[in-house]
């Protein structure tokens, strides 16, 4: 196999486990699920690891909340975990699960 066709199915296999894309050729549609949401659960520990202060203002609704949200965007190949973060507790303060962020002083000093 030429190292094109392997790029080309490793993006097509990450497709699949990040997007929801189809399962490539020669791969169980099942395992394919179960190995999705194993990684989205991971990506979800890895974000309440990085913001504590989330998971701990949702509480119980942390996992469901996260679960909605990275189905409805997975976590790019390439995406720093810090970024997703970021893009999450923005998802949640549009929606009302988290109130918006006060501005620092700071902030607002130099916005003047």
């Amino acid at each position: 196999m030429s190292r094109s066709d392997l790029a080309r199915r490793q993006a097509e296999l990450l497709q699949a486990l990040l997007a929801d894309g189809p399962p490539p050729a020669g791969f169980d549609p099942a395992r394919l699920r179960v190995e999705a949401r194993v990684l989205r659960r991971k990506h979800g520990r890895v974000l309440a690891y990085q913001r504590p202060e989330v998971a701990e203002a949702l509480g119980e609704r942390y996992g469901p909340l996260f679960a909605e949200f990275s189905s409805g965007r997975p976590k790019k190949a390439t995406e720093r975990s810090g970024a997703y973060a970021d893009e999450f507790v923005r998802w949640l303060t549009e929606r009302g699960h988290l109130p918006k962020p006060r501005r620092r002083l700071a902030d607002r000093l130099r916005r003047r």
